[in-house]
């Protein structure tokens, strides 16, 4: 039997490069193949369809938001880290000329209602970073720093619906009113605190 001459994980990095850039629907088996550098056959016998590399891709973005999750289990003042979290997310959005926005927002609007597979990825994803919002708050609370009588777990849902919604304003926006606009949702968000 032949190894396989590539890591699987490489691939599904390219790939969910391309799927990131181009979206499931509008990137095609060529925009695979060209983008991992792999034969159609090997793309099918390592990942068996376009759906099960786009699932893959999905996972490994999590390594991509990891930073973000580790973020708010550090050190500091909650509403410092989320200020910080959200103004990362920003300036994200604001340096990719490609206006790629998150992968997994992408996700859940273009196939969470049809694909299962990818519904529930999308979703743990959020809930990753929603476990650790809720974490940061629930030590704000403790500290003083957020009013104890709110609750935690809305609190970070709520959060979590905003920077997912700051990726989708950014992508939506006017160039000249991008910057502002995410700064004033930055506001208005953590005036919620």
């Amino acid at each position: 039997m032949r190894t396989k001459e590539f890591e699987p994980e490489e691939v599904a990095d390219a790939a969910m490069r391309v799927f990131w850039q181009r979206g499931y629907a509008a990137t095609s088996i060529q925009n695979l193949v060209e983008g991992t550098g792999l034969s159609r056959s090997s793309l099918y016998s390592t990942f068996e369809s376009k759906q099960g590399l786009f699932q893959q891709a999905l996972r490994r973005y999590e390594a991509v938001t990891t930073n973000n999750v580790a973020l708010l289990s550090g050190p500091g003042a909650s509403k410092t880290l989320i200020r910080e979290l959200l103004m990362r997310i920003a300036e994200d959005e604001l340096s990719d000329p490609q206006r790629r926005g998150c992968l997994v927002a992408n996700a859940a609007l273009e196939l969470a209602g049809q694909d299962e597979g990818a519904a529930k990825l999308v979703a743990h994803n959020f809930q990753r970073l929603q476990k650790a919002l809720e974490k940061l708050i629930q030590r704000g609370q403790q500290s003083g720093e957020v009013a104890a009588e709110k609750n935690p777990q809305a609190l970070a849902r709520f959060f979590v619906n905003t920077m997912q919604g700051m990726r989708v304003l950014s992508k939506g926006s006017m160039p000249s009113q991008r910057r502002q606009s995410l700064l004033d949702v930055i506001d208005v968000a953590l005036g919620t605190l």
